[in-house]
């Protein structure tokens, strides 16, 4: 009887990280979106980088952990792509590209995977 509650719980502390997940990358679209929308390197776009820079690096952070959950090979493409949206981010931030819509699709399959 406890483990089934027990196995509700995570079940259910799984499908609410998803949806905490899905919301942070939705959020970081929108904010690529509207400095996409912008002339050159707008309050917008640092706002964007910065906060799609922090989702990232946090990200990574968590699927390096050893108790990470998912399997080693999705565990390195999403740490592989997480390391190119920085990189990608940097070079907005110094101006060597505006490839906001590049960043902007990587993170919507990201995002539309995890429902």
């Amino acid at each position: 009887m406890y483990q089934f509650a027990y196995a509700e719980i995570m079940e259910e502390g799984v499908a609410v990280s998803k949806d905490r997940e899905w919301q942070v990358l939705n959020r970081s679209i929108a904010l690529l979106e509207a400095a996409k929308q912008q002339k050159g390197y707008s309050r917008e776009a640092i706002e964007a980088i910065y906060y799609t820079r922090r989702v990232w690096i946090r990200f990574i952070e968590d699927l390096r952990a050893p108790d990470n959950q998912l399997n080693d090979e999705l565990r390195a493409n999403l740490i592989s792509i997480g390391i190119w949206i920085l990189n990608e981010t940097e070079k907005i931030r110094k101006r060597d590209s505006s490839n906001f819509q590049g960043i902007i699709d990587i993170t919507t399959i990201i995002r539309d995977g995890l429902k």
